[in-house]
């Protein structure tokens, strides 16, 4: 994948080199090595540059990003792919449910990577895959699909940014009061819709809870206050139709299966899990959809919100006779 960045230099506070410049644009240490090792990949005013050499006002700097080849390890498989969003930098994927988001063992040619192998194959782009954020297989919704090493390496930063500030702000928040507070990093919002059986209280709610492995599984998560890691839910409760709860929620960590294991901790876990609750009576998987996504562009800091409507699944659990 190709992409040119080019950047009008302003006046600057404090003198800054190009690689100060790029790590405040959110440039990871692993993006600058990269770029690095083409001499070509950095132009300061038309000419190769050094990542030290200062800048001035009124100065030009031409970031060159080539990547010209693709994950080997995934196969290109003509697959249905529901694209919301694209431009040079990313995509916004409606994931459906049942389609895992990495190639493994048992799933070599139907995930969410080789559909995207394909689309890109079919353009005659190279394509290298990365997922900012994974979705479970059976978690249908929007995920976000980085398009170069750039823009992986900086909305990265922002998923890394939210489980930081939580971090900080416990650590840190007798320091917090006694100085100016520093500017909030950029974050991925990302909010959840998810179906339990029954009246959910209390209506809304945080679940903090440490998650870590279940002895003798490679899958299953628990509740252990012990030697989890910190794990922080926010739920509300949206309507309630056919007997069930209709649920948002929004995760200050992302724990692998936090959702499904805090809503079971809190007593309605999520109907359909196989794994931590399996009932089946109305749907074969998990009832969990990522339904809203929100974060700055990765490049020009613009805000960008995204949303998916409920799959058909989970709506005739709510809805069946429109079904």
């Amino acid at each position: 994948m190709n992409r040119t960045l080019e950047y009008h230099i302003h006046p600057l506070e404090n003198p800054l080199s190009i690689k100060g410049f790029l790590k405040g644009k959110g440039y990871s240490s692993q993006n600058i090595i990269q770029l690095k090792k083409n001499p070509d990949s950095v132009l300061l005013n038309g000419r190769p540059a050094h990542m030290n050499q200062p800048l001035r006002h009124k100065d030009v700097l031409t970031i060159c990003i080539r990547e010209e080849v693709s994950s080997e390890k995934v196969l290109p498989v003509k697959l249905p792919l529901h694209i919301v969003y694209e431009d040079e930098d990313l995509l916004i994927v409606n994931k459906p449910a049942g389609m895992p988001t990495h190639p493994s063992l048992h799933n070599y040619q139907n995930s969410l990577a080789n559909a995207l192998a394909w689309y890109f194959a079919d353009q005659n782009k190279p394509f290298i895959f990365r997922c900012v954020s994974r979705l479970d297989r059976d978690t249908s919704g929007l995920t976000i699909i980085a398009k170069h090493m750039v823009s992986a390496g900086i909305l990265n930063s922002y998923v890394a940014a939210k489980s930081l500030s939580i971090k900080d702000a416990r650590t840190n928040s007798s320091q917090a009061k006694n100085s100016r507070a520093a500017a909030p990093l950029p974050v991925v919002y990302r909010e959840y819709l998810a179906i339990v059986r029954g009246s959910i209280y209390p209506r809304e709610g945080t679940i903090s809870a440490p998650i870590g492995r279940r002895e003798g599984s490679l899958l299953e998560r628990k509740i252990d206050f012990d030697q989890g890691e910190p794990a922080l839910t926010h739920y509300r409760l949206e309507q309630e139709k056919n007997g069930h709860s209709l649920i948002s929620l929004h995760l200050e960590t992302g724990r692998t299966h936090q959702i499904r294991v805090h809503m079971k901790y809190l007593g309605f876990p999520l109907i359909g899990d196989y794994l931590y609750n399996p009932d089946m009576e109305y749907i074969s998987r998990q009832a969990l959809h990522s339904y809203r996504l929100r974060f700055p562009h990765p490049i020009t800091g613009a805000p960008m919100e995204f949303t998916a409507p409920l799959p058909q699944d989970m709506l005739q659990v709510l809805e069946p006779q429109l079904f």
